[in-house]
């Protein structure tokens, strides 16, 4: 299986999650949109939206390698955006924990690929 076919499968994969997400934020009322749980569904909502768009506009390379940096850091990125937007909407102690865990690895981890990427010259 090439890697286009994989990452087109992946793509259509999430199409279905994608559209109830957008369906959902698309019957919020104005009331909602402004209380805290709405801006909240908002705020992760957006993350993902920012992820699909920068997945879809990679262009594979065929180096695997490369490949798979370039679809994590995205993926990466949303993590940290959503975790954030936790932190300022949240209440839970435990979750509001591992929001700042995964703020703290992810962006780790983003560093950690921006510097293979430059070290490959990519």
């Amino acid at each position: 299986m090439t890697m286009r076919t994989l990452f087109v499968a992946a793509a259509l994969a999430a199409l279905p999650t994608l559209a109830f997400a957008q369906d959902g934020m698309a019957k919020m009322d104005h009331s909602t949109a402004h209380s805290a749980g709405g801006a909240a569904s908002k705020a992760y909502m957006q993350s993902m939206e920012d992820m699909h768009e920068a997945m879809q506009a990679m262009k594979p390379t065929g180096d695997a390698n490369v490949d798979f940096v370039m679809m994590m850091k995205p993926h990466h990125e949303a993590a940290v955006n959503m975790a954030k937007a936790y932190l300022k909407y949240g209440s839970d102690p435990m979750l509001k924990k591992m929001a700042e865990d995964i703020i703290s690895s992810q962006d780790k981890e983003i560093r950690e690929m921006d510097a293979w990427m430059e070290k490959h010259g990519k």
